[in-house]
């Protein structure tokens, strides 16, 4: 029954961070945190991750910037091997603290950095991916810190899109190796990352074809409350015995 719920539920945050490129695991992490645990939460996200980022990719392929993904890349994916092996230190209980205060605490700097008409070339690319990079091995998701970063690049649409997602997928595989390499992505644990991931990826796909026409204002109204939300969630199973 787990499995069918976790299904069924993916496919919404999968279609919505399709349109607007993030959100599918701030939406799903509670979700699974509620079926399996915070511990195993985790690893069962990067893997539906890597399946959700690789299916924008597919949906976007000819709008790849290479160039931005490699200088993301190679200060992020061992930023994330770093990150998830201080994340497999912490108790249960710190990962959802640790989560939640990162997911609310990342609406007012979204805004701020929404206030600042800032631009991004490749050695931003580079100093981002090392901090984002860190960060995304211990949290569930950087999405709310990677996206500005990639739109400051001067990013937009399928463009955008496909290329935070082919950066972010590095990230993340290298997050679910580590994972594996330390115990912590068993088999079952692998099986559950393929049926949550199977929803983001189809949804991924039912979103193309609303891209064009999501009003800016919109996304930044459902991102603070799906970050808020998700991140009271993540604070209140924290409390929990």
């Amino acid at each position: 029954m787990a499995f069918l719920f976790v299904l069924s539920v993916g496919l919404i945050p999968g279609t919505i961070s399709g349109i607007v490129g993030t959100g599918s695991s701030i939406m799903l992490m509670p979700v699974l945190v509620y079926a399996y645990g915070p511990k195993e939460a985790v690893p069962i996200m990067a893997v539906a991750s890597v399946m959700a980022n690789f299916s924008r990719i597919l949906a976007w392929w000819r709008e790849v910037d290479w160039r931005a993904c490699l200088a993301y890349s190679i200060t992020g994916i061992p930023a994330a091997v770093l990150g998830a092996r201080t994340l497999l230190a912490l108790p249960s209980h710190a990962v959802d603290l640790a989560i939640g205060i990162f997911l609310i605490a990342m609406v007012p700097v979204r805004h701020w950095l929404a206030r600042h008409d800032l631009k991004a070339n490749l050695w931003h690319l580079c100093v981002g991916g090392a901090i984002i990079g860190y960060l995304t091995g211990i949290v569930v998701s950087t999405g709310p810190l990677s996206v500005p970063l990639f739109l400051f690049y001067g990013l937009s649409r399928g463009a955008f899109l496909a290329t935070e997602a082919a950066a972010s997928l590095g990230l993340y595989f290298a997050k679910s190796v580590t994972f594996e390499r330390f115990g912590a992505l068993t088999q079952e644990v692998f099986i559950k990352g393929l049926i949550a991931g199977s929803s983001l990826m189809a949804g991924a796909f039912v979103a193309k074809r609303f891209v064009l026409h999501l009003k800016p204002e919109m996304f930044r109204l459902v991102m603070d409350a799906i970050m808020i939300a998700a991140g009271l969630s993540m604070l209140w199973n924290a409390t929990q015995p």
